[in-house]
């Protein structure tokens, strides 16, 4: 019987050492893992209701805040967006059921108080505890925001206007956008609804196609080909002069047309003024040739991300296989590729960067949204410095190329542009869909103080418009950068 109880005991105590040790292990080595298990509905609450700061606009505007929310078990506070659509594809969503996107998802840990400076300034407070949250404010302005979205209107397409001096984004709007309110919504059907109508909607209002999304650039890419050409001692503003004709021939290739067939040449200055596609299609293919054209791509960002402070941004593309093929038909896609067509594409943010690094001396700023952090007190968590990116091109070419964008606004293809008292640099652009009848309006372009250094530079995407004209980009396009850019020198000169 003794031996019986002893047995007994032996395996009690082995089985209260397993469990103890189990315990140990769930609870100390396994406890992160447990507390991050998506199926942990109790820790994702808790990080759900955590105290988060607000976003703000440059002008003060309050573009995402959290209300405290009564009557819930699982929820004490809900987040809101005050502007609705406006500034959707900027803060994103903070949502129970979908996670967050936009600033809310980059400053995630800022807004919730969780950054290495600001849980040390906590530890300072232990006598005095508060909500160690970090309350954002953007570049971007409610009043440029506004007037970017009433221009362009109900047209698909999008609106970027950049500070080129400082990288720091002005407005940023795309059409179709969403409201972030029902997808944060803590009724889970409402929610559920939302998310789904809103990613079925035509044109995907939920993709922020300013610098999500690529599309063929056409003519205003002819700034990084001429940019290209210059910088490489290729292209001066007296030669080479390119034949007046009406579509360029690659040897053995298809001819690339001018728009209506009209005919063009000359150097420099007058092509550009004129946008002319045969001679640019010749820069391209024979004057500046494969390698340079790659790399001057490149320089000024294409097959690479910019680095701006939102998540998902797209790569821009300039194709590099131009050595796969025969030489002929290389010469006639690079001549496709010169003047924005073929496979090249390109965010509407990448080609406002290229617009501002001809304003901004051929340096491109980092482009980016915040502006500075403050803690519940007004107390600086964290302040944005400006930074270079690239620098494609240098002095001496941006001055080249800005008297010539200069040039296509006074007497070419980009007249809408004028304003008195302002300089104004600009392109058109017109790139064909396919097979279609329809095309995307571009226009790139800066402006500022006559005689100064730009201040404000803009990339407009007017998409799927009918009719096939270099005319088109200017008629289509050019107003809503006009109105945009008047807009920001009006705002930049009362110094608010």
């Amino acid at each position: 019987m003794n031996t019986q109880i002893r047995r007994l005991g032996i395996g009690l105590l082995a089985c209260y050492l397993a469990l103890f040790g189990m315990l140990n292990w769930i609870q100390v080595v396994h406890k992160s893992a447990l507390d991050n298990n998506a199926l942990n509905d109790l820790r994702v609450k808790q990080l759900f209701n955590k105290d988060r700061g607000s976003i703000s606009s440059a002008d003060g505007a309050l573009l995402a805040t959290s209300q405290t929310v009564s009557g819930s078990s699982d929820f004490s506070r809900r987040r809101v967006y005050p502007q609705g659509n406006l500034f959707a594809q900027l803060t994103g969503y903070y949502s129970f059921n979908y996670g967050a996107t936009g600033l809310e998802l980059t400053y995630d840990k800022q807004l919730t108080g969780q950054t290495i400076g600001q849980q040390i300034h906590g530890f300072a407070d232990l006598l005095n505890p508060r909500p160690q949250v970090g309350n954002l404010t953007i570049s971007v302005r409610k009043d440029l925001q506004t007037v970017a979205q009433q221009s362009l209107g109900n047209r698909p397409g999008s609106v970027v206007a950049i500070d080129p001096r400082t990288g720091a984004l002005l407005a940023f709007w795309s059409y179709p956008s969403y409201d972030p309110n029902p997808i944060s919504s803590l009724d889970g059907a409402v929610s559920r609804a939302a998310w789904t109508a809103d990613n079925a909607a035509p044109g995907k209002p939920m993709l922020a196609h300013q610098y999500q999304e690529i599309y063929p650039p056409g003519s205003t890419f002819k700034i990084v080909t001429s940019s290209t050409g210059v910088q490489d001692g290729l292209v001066t503003v007296a030669n080479p002069s390119y034949p007046v004709a009406r579509f360029y021939r690659p040897p053995f290739g298809q001819p690339i047309f001018n728009f209506g067939g009209e005919a063009c040449g000359g150097t420099l200055i007058p092509i550009l003024e004129v946008s002319c596609n045969s001679a640019f299609a010749q820069m391209g293919a024979e004057t500046i040739g494969p390698d340079k054209m790659i790399a001057g791509a490149q320089s000024f960002g294409f097959n690479d991300i910019a680095p701006i402070d939102l998540p998902g941004a797209a790569r821009s593309i300039f194709p590099t296989n131009f050595g796969q093929g025969t030489p002929t038909v290389d010469r006639a896609v690079l001549g496709q590729s010169s003047i924005g067509q073929n496979n090249v594409q390109a965010t509407p943010l990448q080609m406002a960067l290229v617009a501002a690094a001809i304003a901004h001396g051929g340096v491109i700023m980092k482009p980016h949204v915040m502006t500075q952090i403050r803690d519940s007190e007004g107390n600086l968590v964290q302040q944005y410095r400006p930074a270079p990116w690239l620098t494609p091109i240098s002095p001496g070419t941006t001055a080249t190329i800005h008297d010539a964008m200069m040039q296509v606004v006074a007497n070419g293809t980009a007249t809408v542009l004028q304003m008195p008292g302002f300089d104004v640099g600009g392109k058109t652009g017109t790139a064909e869909i396919g097979d279609t009848k329809q095309i995307n309006a571009w226009m790139i372009a800066f402006a500022g103080p006559k005689g100064q250094e730009p201040t404000v530079a803009v990339a407009v995407v007017v998409l799927n418009q009918p009719g096939v004209s270099e005319a088109t980009g200017a008629r289509v396009a050019g107003p809503i950068a006009k109105q945009v850019l008047a807009a920001t020198l009006a705002e930049q000169a009362s110094g608010h």
